[in-house]
């Protein structure tokens, strides 16, 4: 996994305390897991995509568009000013089983590059659930490029493991997830993530808005309520929609 996701993931699962809950209350024993659907960007893409990374990161979303609990995460480098985190001499010991597994959960602007504009925002929530987003705006058909690097990432890393900077071991599992449509285009998976006893869930949306894609996971201990993943992946859609220039 990335820096990004093997931090935050190990980090909440360091401080659960919880025993593993599986992948989901609702699926039956022996039931099998579905693949992730594949979705095709819209042809031709719409809309104009956003140049200024200022204006794509004041629409990510807000503590006012999210439910009760959930606080702002600062950037400790470009929110809070402070150095960036010092080289240690012991070895990161991070990686994934396949490698091209980090690509799962990676800030769209990483797994497709020559991004005109790119953002990310992220939340913290009550029982160590969580909020993250992140979009990157591409001119020409660079979205959709984008679009499909992702669901080709999902494809390859149904079951993979890893280990966090430290060594501990980590396991991955990733599912497809019925979720109705995000923006022009969007595809979901449920990603859960397991270590020395614990998991954690992410619903995952990535969806197509104009010339922009957007990638919204919300994770929790359990997963939290579909409802919830839609309301948040449809408003982080429409703020995004409102910020694109006119064509």
């Amino acid at each position: 996994m990335t820096a990004r996701s093997t931090t935050q993931v190990l980090a909440a699962l360091s401080f659960v305390g919880v025993a593993a809950a599986g992948c989901s209350a609702d699926e039956p024993a022996g039931t099998p897991a579905p693949a992730p659907t594949v979705v095709a960007a819209p042809d031709p893409l719409l809309g104009t995509p956003i140049t200024d990374s200022g204006v794509l990161s004041a629409s990510m979303l807000g503590l006012d568009d999210l439910p009760d609990g959930f606080s702002s995460i600062p950037d400790p480098v470009q929110d809070l000013g402070l150095d960036p985190a010092p080289e240690y001499d012991s070895p990161d010991k991070s990686g994934t089983d396949p490698a091209a597994c980090a690509a799962v959960l990676a800030p769209i602007s990483e797994q497709r590059e020559g991004a005109a504009a790119s953002a990310v925002a992220r939340f913290s929530g009550p029982n160590f659930s969580s909020i993250d987003e992140d979009a990157a705006s591409y001119a020409d058909s660079g979205a959709a490029e984008a679009f499909s690097s992702v669901q080709q990432a999902w494809a390859g890393c149904t079951e993979f493991s890893g280990t966090d900077a430290d060594g501990v071991s980590v396991q991955y599992a990733l599912t497809g997830r019925e979720q109705s449509q995000i923006g022009d285009a969007s595809a979901s998976i449920r990603l859960t993530t397991s270590s020395e006893g614990f998991t954690l869930i992410s619903d995952v949306v990535v969806a197509v808005v104009d010339s922009t894609v957007v990638q919204i996971a919300v994770s929790d201990q359990s997963g939290l309520e579909p409802d919830t993943v839609t309301a948040v992946a449809e408003v982080a859609a429409d703020r995004i929609r409102k910020a694109a220039p006119s064509a």
